[in-house]
């Protein structure tokens, strides 16, 4: 065998040589920008708290821990409103302080290292999607500030920890990896139920790709880990369980929804009678018309979301179409939800990141203005909202609304017929 030329040689070492200093450049833009993330939720966290105007959760989380610890089940012995996985988060600071205020910068703490780590996978999926350096960079930078357009909110609820598994769980089905995205995925579940909502796509996913066998198993593997951690409650106390879901499901029409808001603005334009009822650990609408609002509005999410469902089903199952139908169904769920908590917003900044093009240009553009929307009025005003309805504020909730239903027209506006691919299929076949 004769040996390279050493015009061969060079060449090729250069080019080994420009591909490892561009993974060394990835690597440290990623270290630089969860960095930055992580820094900036703490900043901004203790700013919000330092003006004694933060509306937080963390003290209902100590309040469940401290029942765990002494030896009160969960559902049984005591309400608990979230499912099982979210109670263990609750219980980590707890092992380690007490006290409210230790708890409160532990539990702080553990969900910026979580967005940090959210950070880290939705960088691995944007290198699985083949996007151009400058792109990704572009995308890191506005992830690692995104905790200034939150402001109090990020820190102080846990949506974060399933946020964070469903980039992975994205990232793992990028990767070829269905089961155990699967599996992450039904782990998410089991600390927030929203993720569900994503097991069609991962269905439809594997099945085009690697048949309807390991399509069911997949499914079966999500709905199993969710069921596994429910079981040993529902065995200790089914009505304590059934409770809980049912608490979550027949919710009214919350304030901050868009429906509630369209009914605020009806309320000063044309005297509408609205009555505000505190229940279900927040402010509500209540009444006939309100409960109009919130079962219309609940039917249009499960119709867009089923809608999306088809779509995707009846396209290729390409890695861009996955992300952007992701994207799509996460932001109709928040979008046209009855209970639109600040928090819930969390649940769309690593999938819209994903999102290619001037698509995800525009619908991460609106979800911009969404989150800072948010942050103008919570916590700062919030009271003011049930008080008075005060019209800016109710200004501000409907023009979230209104964004949110604009980013999910552009996730779900046809593609061209004509438009090159944004970036090539992954690889069929083999996996897990």
């Amino acid at each position: 065998m004769q040996p390279c030329k050493p015009s061969v040689r060079v060449a090729w070492l250069a080019g080994a040589r420009g591909q490892s200093h561009s993974a060394i450049v990835r690597e440290r833009c990623t270290w630089l920008a969860a960095a930055v993330f992580v820094s900036m939720a703490i900043a901004t966290t203790g700013i919000v708290r330092a003006t004694g105007r933060q509306v937080v959760d963390t003290e209902r989380y100590q309040a469940y821990a401290e029942s765990m610890r002494s030896e009160l089940v969960p559902y049984r012995d005591f309400d608990v409103e979230y499912p099982p996985g979210a109670l263990a988060i609750f219980a980590l600071p707890a092992l380690v302080v007490s006290g409210e205020s230790g708890y409160f910068w532990v539990f702080a703490a553990l969900m910026a290292i979580t967005g940090g780590v959210g950070v880290f996978l939705t960088a691995a999926a944007l290198g699985r999607l083949d996007r151009p350096p400058r792109v990704r960079h572009c995308v890191l930078a506005l992830l690692a500030v995104s905790p200034a357009a939150f402001g109090g909110v990020l820190l102080t609820r846990f949506d974060l920890v399933p946020a964070t598994l469903v980039a992975g769980a994205m990232l793992l089905l990028l990767s070829d990896r269905p089961r155990t995205a699967s599996l992450t995925l039904g782990t998410a579940a089991v600390v927030k139920l929203y993720p569900l909502a994503l097991l069609p796509l991962l269905a439809v996913w594997t099945w085009k790709r690697l048949g309807r066998r390991k399509a069911v198993l997949c499914s079966a593997l999500a709905v199993g880990v969710v069921a596994f951690a429910y079981l040993p409650f529902v065995l200790l106390s089914p009505e304590g369980v059934a409770q809980s879901v049912w608490r979550q499901l027949s919710r009214p029409l919350q304030i901050e929804s868009l429906g509630a808001g369209v009914l605020l603005l009806l309320h000063h334009a044309a005297g509408l009678d609205v009555v505000v009822e505190t229940n279900y650990g927040s402010q509500n609408l209540t009444g006939t018309t309100a409960a109009s609002f919130a079962y219309a509005t609940s039917a249009v999410s499960i119709a867009a979301i089923v809608w999306l469902w088809i779509r995707f089903a009846r396209g290729e199952p390409s890695p861009e179409r996955v992300v952007r139908y992701g994207a799509a169904t996460l932001v109709a769920l928040v979008a046209f939800a009855k209970v639109l908590s600040p928090q819930f917003l969390v649940w769309l900044l690593f999938p819209l990141a994903l999102v290619a093009g001037r698509r995800g240009a525009a619908a991460g553009a609106y979800f911009t203005v969404a989150a800072i929307a948010t942050a103008v009025w919570f916590p700062w005003l919030y009271f003011e909202l049930p008080r008075d309805g005060d019209p800016f504020v109710v200004a501000l909730v409907v023009l979230r609304g209104l964004v949110l239903v604009a980013a999910l027209a552009v996730l779900a506006w046809p593609q061209s017929a004509t438009a090159p691919p944004s970036s090539p299929r992954l690889r069929v076949g083999g996996g897990e």
